[in-house]
């Protein structure tokens, strides 16, 4: 009688590895035990709990500290290269999984650089206080793919639409600029300015580049409908955009311009604050004026200093200040889309669903917030550290839980690592990782740790 054939013990763990792995795809499609489940879904739970286990890992700065604060972070699409704008000239570049340096561009500019964009998984864009827009090529760092120059202040962010190959970059002038890549040489790329509005701060394309939002000092949010870049936009001065938003003001005041045709209305913070009765056929580039409702800011303007749209292209979520500058709020508005109820009635554009107050530490300064690439969590910069908020406990999308009435966004976790106040953040679009720079130049990266 033969005997049977041993099982070593590695063949042992691998068959069980595979009866776990077969069973949970099994579950995944309803073939198995347990209920339907959506494998997205699945993903996405996993990848909540393991943000929620984010922990310091590694601090990435070079010991000179020549580069003075980091403005502004950003990972290459492909995960590869985390990059840092600088206030003192430079960008730093970093392999965001040995931690290691790559390289320090010593003069990237000639002044602050504020942002930086990446065109696909080796070009990128960098803008400065010096009025100038840079562009690079990580297979050769020594030197720029060119410079160009069209605005005439300090620019502060830089856009891309992937469907035209247009950069699009906005600075304190006033102007949002277009570059068209497509037609790039040594001595720049043709460019034409888009548009122009007082008070600028921040400007961002969905993800599906059909709309433009535009955050201003004055408390105002600009949206453009129906975006097309290839056509500047022409428009008559906004009354509301001379200054800043009266205190006495209780209602949301907008404005809409469309075809030459202007409309404005008065409403009630809790309603609509839209303008556009945007019907079929409508002209591309329609503008909407909106005055955002900001919790327990009724009866005060603010400034709105930061604007990051959702993964996704569900919602806004901005950080705004109060005139006073003793109160700072992280807000999430809900684009609502389609026609409106009424012909004669204007359609809600957006409503606020989430919100929280931040700690008002760092005056002055700009702080960088933003989504994971799931759009279940916003990372936040809060005093000496992050702060990784949720539509809800459990980190839900936004879609499944969004409230009758605006709530409070909650807490998942709050890690203080620098040694300055944090100015900015950004969430790896392939690791489970994220990313924090702060005043004093030091930036860290954060990884699950159990």
């Amino acid at each position: 009688m033969s005997a049977k054939p041993r099982v070593g013990g590695r063949q042992l763990a691998q068959r069980g590895r595979a009866g776990v792995f077969s069973w949970l795809s099994s579950r995944s499609i309803g073939r198995g035990l347990g209920p339907l489940v959506d494998p997205s879904r699945e993903a996405y739970c996993i990848m909540t709990s393991l943000y929620s286990s984010m922990n310091p890992a590694d601090a990435v700065t070079l010991g000179t500290k020549t580069h003075g604060a980091a403005f502004n972070l950003e990972y290459s699409p492909d995960g590869s290269v985390l990059t840092v704008a600088c206030e003192q000239t430079e960008v730093l570049l970093f392999d965001p999984v040995s931690s290691k340096h790559i390289k320090t561009l010593s003069e990237a500019h000639e002044d602050c650089v504020n942002n930086i964009r990446f065109l696909d998984n080796r070009l990128f864009a960098t803008c400065s206080d010096d009025t100038t827009v840079a562009l690079w090529d990580l297979r050769n760092l020594n030197t720029k793919v060119c410079t160009l120059h069209g605005h005439t202040s300090w620019v502060k962010n830089i856009e891309y639409d992937t469907n035209t190959r247009l950069l699009v970059t906005s600075g304190f002038d006033g102007n949002v600029i277009t570059w068209d890549t497509n037609r790039c040489t040594e001595d720049g790329c043709p460019h034409k300015k888009f548009f122009h509005t007082r008070y600028l701060m921040r400007m961002r394309l969905t993800p599906d580049c059909s709309k433009m939002l535009i955050s201003t000092s004055s408390g105002y949010l600009l949206i453009l409908h129906d975006l097309d870049l290839t056509q500047s936009l022409e428009v008559s001065a906004c009354r509301s955009l001379r200054g800043k938003r009266s205190a006495s003001s209780t209602g949301l005041h907008s404005q809409s311009h469309q075809s030459g045709t202007t409309w404005s209305s008065e409403k009630n913070p809790s309603q609509s604050s839209a303008l556009a009765d945007r019907k079929v056929g409508s002209p591309s580039n329609s503008l909407e004026v909106l005055a955002p409702q900001i919790p327990a800011e009724r009866d005060r303007g603010n400034c709105i200093t930061s604007l990051q749209l959702h993964p996704k292209g569900w919602a806004a979520l901005i950080r705004c200040t109060s005139n006073s500058d003793d109160q700072e709020w992280t807000c999430i508005y809900e684009f609502q889309d389609g026609p409106p109820v009424r012909t004669s009635s204007p359609r809600c554009s957006l409503c606020l669903t989430h919100y929280i107050e931040e700690a008002n530490v760092g005056r002055g300064y700009i702080k960088e917030l933003c989504f994971s690439p799931d759009g279940r969590l916003i990372c936040s910069p809060f005093g000496y550290g992050i702060r990784l908020l949720g539509f809800d406990s459990h980190c839900n999308e936004l879609c499944d839980c969004l409230p009758k009435e605006a709530i409070t966004l909650q807490e998942i976790r709050t890690i203080y690592s620098h040694s300055d106040v944090v100015l900015t953040t950004k969430f790896s679009p392939t690791h489970c990782q994220l990313a924090s720079g702060c005043l004093n130049g030091q930036v860290y990266l954060y990884q699950p740790k159990f």
